[in-house]
């Protein structure tokens, strides 16, 4: 049974237009980044970043380096669309897109985490086997078929992640429609739609399309009966967001995946009439196997529990923010929030507390960061506490924090009595100097 549904030979029409696609779509994020000024604002004009947690080696390249850097990532891109040695332009891009990825969390994003996953998976798949430099060059590497694993792969992965953005908005602040009428506060001024977006039926609209959409789009698209009426609900869904949130390549990419769920034979009339169609349904059972099935069944181990690890550590992952990155919840809070940090040299004790002027450190994207998320706090503490050992001082650093979720009663996140410069970090439990809610007055 496995062996046939992993193994059986499918037209590969879906992977090959995908990938043309897929490496547009890629292309257009990195050179977007340049001229859009995102580049200029995320990496070059703030004097660090705040990495992942432990990945304090991630730093921007100095100079223009980082222009170069997204300009080869768009070259790769292109590689990839073109099919020109697709598997290392592939894992370049993205070994190069990993490293932004990890590199600054003041322009965190679900959607580039999501990015990171389908590079990793196409790395694996044999998408530049047709229409491809790649063929072009040498006519042994064309094949018109492909293993059933390298569509389902794709089709699971998108199933998880819509099935969790549906399940984290059923929480009280979405189905009362706080979120979708703050979310569209700030589109007031849009020509057109900005006044509707301010209506309260276009609040409730928004908040259950948002939880139906997602909890139903996969398996809408997977059924004959419905999968046209679901490919015009996902067309409308996500060039609203393009318009609405400017979300970049997301939404295109998401109408990209289409092309999986559509007949096999639909995807090769409508792109590719002139190849071979291949029907034959044969199962091969390749020398990879067991290595792949293990290999399958541990990434998406990992990509059901991950997105779910917060339900074992204690405190509500709205406050704590512990557990809320790569666990797919998209647009779910608005987080406010007021910080200052003080200096105390331990080696005086009479010494009077200095207020950190943030501004001399953090740019404008930073200090919204800094100011409500518990992780970057923690990490600037640590940049204050190696920038005044260097003048061999021995310091602590205390944090007097208040912030508000969805516009609710500001509140301390931060205990102020923690030496925050000499705590630590856990990476799989709580910290104990974020104040959970039972914990504040």
């Amino acid at each position: 049974m496995i062996n046939r549904w992993l193994f059986t030979h499918i037209d590969n029409s879906s992977l090959i237009i995908f990938r043309v696609f897929f490496g547009f779509l890629i292309a257009a994020e990195a050179i977007g980044a340049i001229f859009t000024g995102w580049v200029t604002r995320t990496l070059v004009e703030p004097k660090f970043t705040f990495n992942f947690i432990g990945l304090d080696f991630l730093q921007p390249l100095p100079g223009n380096g980082m222009y170069y850097y997204f300009a080869v990532m768009g070259i790769f891109g292109l590689l990839v669309m073109i099919g020109f040695k697709y598997r290392w332009s592939m894992i370049s891009y993205t070994i190069l897109w990993a490293g932004v990825y990890f590199m600054q969390k003041a322009s965190y994003n679900n959607h580039y985490y999501l990015l990171l996953l389908l590079c990793i998976l196409m790395c694996t798949l044999p998408a530049g086997n047709y229409f491809s430099v790649d063929v072009k060059r040498n006519p042994l590497l064309k094949k018109i078929a492909m293993p059933r694993w390298c569509v389902l792969v794709i089709i699971a992965q998108l199933w998880i992640v819509y099935t969790y953005a549906s399940v984290a908005k059923l929480y009280p602040d979405w189905l009362d429609f706080t979120v979708a009428k703050n979310l569209m506060a700030g589109k007031a001024n849009y020509p057109i739609v900005g006044e509707i977006l301010q209506e309260r039926w276009a609040h409730v609209f928004i908040a259950y399309y948002g939880i139906l959409f997602d909890l139903l789009i996969v398996p809408l698209l997977l059924w004959k009966r419905t999968r046209l009426a679901a490919f015009c609900f996902s067309v409308f869904f996500h060039i609203f967001n393009s318009i609405v949130f400017q979300i970049g390549i997301f939404p295109y990419l998401s109408l990209a995946f289409t092309v999986f769920f559509f007949s096999r034979e639909r995807i090769h009339h409508l792109f590719m009439k002139k190849k071979e169609f291949y029907n034959e349904g044969e199962i091969i059972i390749p020398s990879y196997r067991k290595f792949l099935i293990p290999v399958i069944t541990l990434w998406f181990i990992i990509q059901i529990l991950l997105p779910i690890r917060h339900w074992t550590i204690p405190g509500d992952v709205l406050w704590t923010e512990e557990g809320h990155r790569m666990s797919w919840r998209m647009m779910l809070r608005g987080r406010y929030g007021t910080t200052n940090f003080y200096v105390v040299d331990k080696n005086d004790p009479k010494a009077l507390q200095k207020l950190i002027n943030k501004n001399d450190y953090l740019s404008k994207k930073q200090l919204r960061l800094v100011s409500s998320k518990p992780d970057a706090m923690w990490q600037f503490a640590q940049r204050l506490k190696t920038e005044y050992a260097t003048k061999e001082k021995d310091i602590a650093i205390y944090v007097h924090s208040k912030v508000s979720i969805n516009g609710k009663k500001y509140q301390t996140l931060i205990d102020p009595k923690v030496d925050l410069a000499n705590a630590s970090w856990n990476y799989f439990t709580t910290n104990p100097w974020i104040l959970k809610y039972e914990e504040k007055e």
